[in-house]
C-alpha cells in the first residue's frame, strides 16, 4: 500500500434544490482546477431564508486531495 499526503481546502457551494445538489455544486466546481480529489466532509450547513421558505442551501466541505509526486 502507498502511503499519502493530502491537502485540503474548504469551500461552500449553494443550491435552490437541496443540501445534495449543493454539494455537487461544489464538488464539480472545485474540480475543474483541483487534480487528484479523493475525498470531502460536510463541516457546516446552513441556508437563506425568503418569504418563510428556504431560498438556497449553502453546504461547506472540505475537499482532501493528494499532492503530485
Amino acid at each position: 500500500m502507498t502511503d499519502h499526503v493530502y491537502k485540503k481546502v474548504e469551500i461552500t457551494g449553494s443550491s435552490t434544490v437541496g443540501m445534495q445538489q449543493a454539494i455537487e455544486n461544489a464538488v464539480n466546481k472545485a474540480a475543474k482546477s483541483i487534480d487528484n480529489m479523493r475525498w470531502f466532509e460536510v463541516i457546516e450547513t446552513r441556508g437563506h431564508i425568503e418569504n418563510n421558505k428556504i431560498a438556497h442551501w449553502q453546504v461547506t466541505v472540505k475537499i482532501g486531495f493528494t499532492l503530485a509526486e
